[in-house]
């Protein structure tokens, strides 16, 4: 199977993640898809043919490989892959979106087509609560139906057509064992991240409503106060008005004085 194009998928997502994110991309990336292309593929290569009966009984051994291996644990691991990769394509198209909307409208509608905020933070929301649940989901499938991540080396089988008990046998059942408990931890580990990147964005979420419900209540209340101390300043440093008509008449009353004081001078 060619993982390529799953890769060029998500990295093209990854410009668009948390910090939290990117850390999730690469423990998929070097944890999950590389391990499962350089070794696991080959360590369940021909698993059906590996596996022996001790009988001759015609139609025994594929009665006991599909009771035992009802759907086969390489291919449920690479349909988790697909299954936890894929809803981060729904961020991706919504930038999409974002950016046809935009080019339509011929006008700039966001600061940043890719912040998670608006209806992409719902978007991105939903794609970490799939993610988590298809996650969840594998390693229940996984718990149930394997009953647990052992590989025993030897298994009795009594399904028809098999004509009594028959001890069944699995090739390299401790090297699938190890690749399956890394598949566990791995899968436990990015439970862990999509939470934290979770809480995470929905804390920066509730702390950018608070800032932007409070701290601009201050600033208004602050600039609904200038008017008056500006105007109580204007007429503090405003210099002092002359009155004219008294000085007009100040001075006609000083001009008659003098007019009445010359003839008795004289």
């Amino acid at each position: 199977m060619n993982w390529g194009f799953l890769e060029n998928i998500l990295s093209g997502v990854n410009k668009y993640s948390t910090v939290i994110g990117r850390i999730w991309l690469s423990v998929v990336f070097l944890f999950r898809i590389l391990v499962y292309v350089a070794a696991a593929e080959q360590v369940w290569k021909d698993e059906q043919k590996d596996f022996v009966c001790n009988t001759r009984q015609p139609g025994c051994e594929n009665a006991c490989f599909d009771h035992f291996f009802p759907i086969s644990q390489v291919r449920l691991w690479a349909l988790q892959l697909i299954m936890v990769s894929t809803p981060s394509l729904l961020v991706a198209l919504h930038v999409a979106y974002r950016e046809h909307r935009e080019a339509k409208l011929k006008k700039k509608l966001y600061k940043d087509k890719g912040s998670i905020d608006g209806g992409l933070f719902c978007t991105y929301i939903i794609s970490l609560v799939f993610k988590t649940t298809f996650e969840v989901g594998s390693l229940l499938i996984f718990y149930f139906v394997y009953n647990g991540f052992e590989v025993p080396i030897m298994m009795q089988c009594s399904e028809s057509p098999c004509p009594n008990t028959v001890d069944c046998f699995i090739s390299k059942a401790t090297e699938k064992k190890i690749f399956l408990y890394i598949m566990g931890c791995t899968s436990i580990l990015c439970i862990i991240l999509n939470l934290v990147e979770l809480i995470y964005i929905a804390w920066k979420q509730l702390w950018k409503y608070l800032t932007r419900r409070y701290v601009p209540m201050e600033e208004k209340a602050f600039y609904r106060s200038q008017p008056a101390v500006s105007i109580v300043n204007k007429f503090v440093s405003a210099d002092p008005i002359v009155n004219k008509e008294d000085s007009s008449s100040q001075a006609l009353h000083t001009e008659q004085k003098t007019r009445q004081s010359g003839p008795e001078r004289l």
